[in-house]
């Protein structure tokens, strides 16, 4: 394949390498866990992660700087706490409801 989707390209590798071991593991996180040598838990946090990081570039109305700030906090480059403040400061500016 030549054409890599939008959202495939936007992934690190690390997240590729993830989706390909998950696949070839028939989407079993218990058998990602012992790959990986985590919990169960910790697969499913790194799972559901990477399906948000998916979903944000998947918005196509998204606005740049609120998909940034988002970006930075699924990739824990910033506080979840911050980057809804942050979030909430930019869309009170411009009179639009916060993030949920």
């Amino acid at each position: 394949m030549e054409i890599l989707p939008e959202w495939m390209a936007g992934l690190e590798e690390e997240d590729a390498v993830f989706i390909k071991k998950f696949i070839l593991a028939s989407g079993s996180l218990k058998e990602m866990a012992a790959q990986y040598g985590v919990t169960y838990p910790t697969v499913r946090l790194r799972l559901d992660r990477l399906i948000q990081k998916i979903r944000l570039s998947e918005a196509a109305d998204a606005d740049p700087y609120v998909a940034l700030i988002k970006r930075l906090a699924l990739s824990e480059k910033l506080d979840f706490d911050t980057a809804k403040l942050l979030i909430a400061q930019y869309k009170q500016t411009k009179g639009e409801k916060e993030w949920q």
